[in-house]
């Protein structure tokens, strides 16, 4: 489960999550998705770039 927001910050990250792994998985640039998402700071764009699902 994601953090509902960034842990530096505090903006929320959880929104951007879904569109974020997904247009990822169809083979879109990391880097370009998260510039289309409006998210520039690198604490925010870390919290999606390095979370990893854990069951």
């Amino acid at each position: 489960m994601i953090p509902v927001r960034c842990i530096s910050c505090g903006k929320v990250v959880s929104a951007y999550f879904d569109e974020f792994t997904k247009r990822v998985a169809d083979g879109e640039n990391p880097k370009e998705v998260l510039d289309d998402l409006g998210l520039t700071k690198y604490c925010c764009r870390r919290m999606l770039i390095t979370h990893v699902e854990v069951w």
